[in-house]
């Protein structure tokens, strides 16, 4: 982060529904940081990972993440997974990944390692019922 430059803050999710665990994540990573992102996983993504169908489309994902007051821009993730060129163009200062995301924080992890590039990782809480 450059001076005088606003400290971005991106989280992932599927965000089929956006319900108030994901707004609980959305609060958390914006203490983090000035600008949160929203990175909204691809339908092809939903179909060969959680092998089912999602209830709303990519776009209308989009849409929906994009009215959360907390949210300051909303992109669509890389078409192949684990590629992650959308952190690339973000630049983020800080990653914030829900308390259930461990296969994606293992893969960031080793993207990272393998770009020899060097983010924050932060972990949300889970939302206490």
């Amino acid at each position: 982060m450059k001076g005088g430059e606003k400290r971005r803050v991106v989280v992932f999710g599927i965000f089929d529904e956006v319900h108030e665990g994901h707004r609980f994540l959305f609060e958390q990573a914006k203490q983090h940081g000035d600008e949160l992102i929203a990175i909204v996983g691809r339908d092809s993504f939903v179909r060969e990972f959680k092998h089912k169908e999602p209830k709303h489309s990519e776009q209308e994902r989009v849409k929906m993440v994009r009215e959360e007051p907390l949210i300051d821009q909303v992109v669509l993730s890389d078409e192949m997974p684990s590629t992650y060129g959308v952190l690339e163009e973000i630049d983020p200062d800080v990653i914030c990944l829900g308390y259930d995301q461990d296969a994606l924080e293992k893969d960031v992890r080793e993207w990272m390692r393998r770009r020899g590039v060097s983010i924050p990782l932060h972990r949300a809480r889970k939302l206490s019922p």
